[in-house]
């Protein structure tokens, strides 16, 4: 099983690194690329199992789409594979057909999505996240200076209970396409959402997924369900 990790030494705002460490402990045979900003992405070239993008910069955004341009029908390749896409923060906007500047200018995305997003600086939007996946609860929360628009009904990842979605009105948060999953949740997503790495692990081949501390997780994410569900703050 070979995961690659993009980019951690820019792809690590909020947090995220933590999702591969944890999903490491999770998987301790599994073989984690982590491909640095010097080089080419390793799923260009060769066959991985999974790729993990993590939130970064606006700037390192724009880097990063332009190290990918060129690369669109491998990418679609191997979402057609099956091969598992998770991408937290705005990364995910990459995937789209352009992402517009507060100025107007528009950047050219890969265009694997038909969805656009807007950048909102220096308005930054917070928000807790309560919603599903399914019938699986997902927990979260998001920070962020852009908004996704016109993601196809097929295309969209959860549905939203409470807090923003992929716009501060939206019922409907992130992308998902087989087994591409972008969301703009941040942090460790993956240790909020045991059930949810349970599943990805499912994806990987894990009959019977064995999750690092599986009783404090679980736990912690009962108690942050439950509290989310009572009348609190959950945007700003």
């Amino acid at each position: 099983m070979k995961i690659e990790v993009l980019y951690p030494e820019i792809c690590c705002l909020f947090g995220d690194k933590a999702n591969m460490r944890y999903f490491e402990m999770c998987l301790p045979e599994a073989e984690f690329i982590k491909t640095p900003v010097s080089e080419m992405p390793r799923f260009l070239t060769e066959d991985v199992d999974m790729v993990y993008f993590g939130s970064c910069s606006e700037s390192n955004q724009e880097r990063i789409l332009n190290r990918l341009k060129g690369h669109e029908a491998r990418i679609n390749e191997l979402i057609e594979k099956g091969v598992i896409f998770l991408m937290t923060g705005n990364t995910f906007e990459i995937m789209g057909k352009y992402i517009e500047k507060p100025d107007g200018e528009k950047i050219e995305g890969l265009g694997i999505f038909d969805f656009y997003a807007k950048r909102t600086i220096p308005k930054r939007y917070n928000s807790l996240f309560l919603g599903k996946f399914g019938e699986m609860e997902i927990v979260g929360y998001t920070s962020r200076f852009s908004h996704c628009y016109d993601i196809a009904e097929k295309d969209n990842f959860l549905n939203v209970t409470k807090g923003y979605g992929s716009t501060v009105d939206a019922k409907t948060e992130g992308i998902r396409r087989n087994n591409l999953f972008g969301t703009y949740l941040l942090g460790p997503f993956l240790i909020q959402n045991p059930m949810f790495t349970a599943f990805l692990m499912k994806k990987l081949g894990c009959e019977e997924p064995e999750l690092a501390f599986k009783d404090d997780i679980v736990k912690a994410y009962e108690v942050r369900l439950a509290q989310f569900k009572t009348d609190i703050v959950f945007a700003e």
